[in-house]
């Protein structure tokens, strides 16, 4: 019952953050909004559903397929500035989402791998996947002849992602069994490859070095309701499974023998949390790019508030991930020029790494 407050209250803490963080980033800009009006515009967003009819589309051919109208009512009708209403829905919000719903996930993966390898230098990419969606995306952008042309620029990357997740798996796994240390060795020696590929395309770029280049970097700038509602979708989803595992996770802290003799498949719930891991990372750099540091930083500031309960701590990172992102994207495009938000996520973190670090605060898990 404890942990179920503490949970309760860090969380409901942490959510109040995110949205004092979301409606300021979405207040900011070359034309700046009153906070009020943002919370005014992000209300009359809220509606529900009214009314349902039910109406048949023909399909090509002979084929009739029904289809569900539903229409929804607004909540609150507020007054607003159609102007401001414009700006903050159709060009802030859909960036400041998918910032707060990628970095929400890379918080996450992050905590989880930390928690897996046993490792405070873990995160998100250390089995290869952002390797794998920077390799995917560079080589659409270097070579899109190479690619169907429905897979996309973010279908390639998450492509890329999950082949150089399993990829390492599957290298790393004998005779049904995964040693953590067999994996990490071979996730870097995956990541190293890739990265040697990686510099090859840059070299045959050419003119679309510059896209290459701000891709790598990690970027929110012209996000859509299209790539927001993607993500949506698939990272809570994913989340929830994580979060069903967090007692099983912090079992594997105590070592695989101990787990075992307290009867966890330990096997079995190693390759749930990689594959979700994985999924969830290449989810968000597919969308985003390479964003670093949040999957790092965010669960060592987390653990050293909260401790290294997963039930506590993966949900609580998670929601500082997602503030982290959103606050980190604002400052980038804040300035006279727009830089990537990876730029300021490293320029943050790595820092504050380092702090930790000489303070002695980054220890065995």
């Amino acid at each position: 019952m404890r942990t179920l407050t503490r949970t309760a209250t860090w969380s409901a803490g942490l959510t109040a953050l995110l949205a004092v963080v979301v409606t300021v980033s979405a207040g900011l800009g070359p034309v700046p909004v009153p906070p009020s009006e943002v919370a005014k515009v992000l209300l009359n967003a809220l509606a529900v559903p009214a009314s349902a009819e039910v109406a048949v589309r023909t399909a090509p051919g002979p084929i009739m397929v029904p289809h569900v109208d539903v229409g929804f009512q607004p909540v609150f009708t507020y007054e607003v500035k159609e102007l401001h209403e414009q700006i903050v829905m159709q060009v802030r919000l859909p960036r400041i989402l998918l910032g707060g719903i990628v970095g929400f996930g890379l918080a996450a993966a992050g905590t989880v791998m930390q928690g897996f390898f046993r490792n405070p230098m873990a995160d998100p990419s250390i089995i290869g996947v952002s390797s794998g969606a920077a390799t995917g995306a560079v080589a659409f952008i270097v070579f899109p002849f190479a690619f169907p042309f429905w897979l996309g620029l973010q279908g390639a990357a998450f492509v890329g992602a999950l082949l150089a997740a399993f990829g390492v798996y599957a290298i790393a796994t004998r005779n049904g069994r995964t040693p953590v240390a067999t994996l990490l060795l071979a996730g870097v020696a995956i990541q190293t490859f890739l990265g040697a590929v990686i510099s090859y395309m840059q070299l045959q770029a050419e003119e679309s070095l510059r896209q290459v280049v701000g891709w790598l970097m990690g970027r929110l700038a012209n996000s859509t309701w299209e790539e927001v509602t993607a993500t949506v979708i698939v990272v809570p989803v994913l989340y929830l499974i994580l979060l069903a595992y967090a007692r099983d996770l912090n079992v594997l802290l105590l070592g695989e023998e101990e787990a075992r003799g307290l009867g966890i498949e330990v096997e079995r719930t190693k390759r749930v949390l990689l594959a979700v891991s994985s999924l969830i990372t290449a989810a968000g750099v597919a969308v985003t790019g390479i964003i670093g540091f949040v999957g790092l930083v965010v669960p060592h500031i987390m653990r050293l508030l909260v401790g290294p309960d997963h039930r506590i701590l993966l949900p609580t990172a998670a929601l500082a991930g997602a503030s982290f992102l959103v606050a980190a994207d604002t400052v980038a495009r804040l300035g006279s020029a727009e830089i990537p938000v990876g730029i300021v996520t490293a320029a943050v973190g790595a820092p504050f790494f380092l702090f930790l670090l000489r303070r002695r605060e980054v220890h065995e898990l």
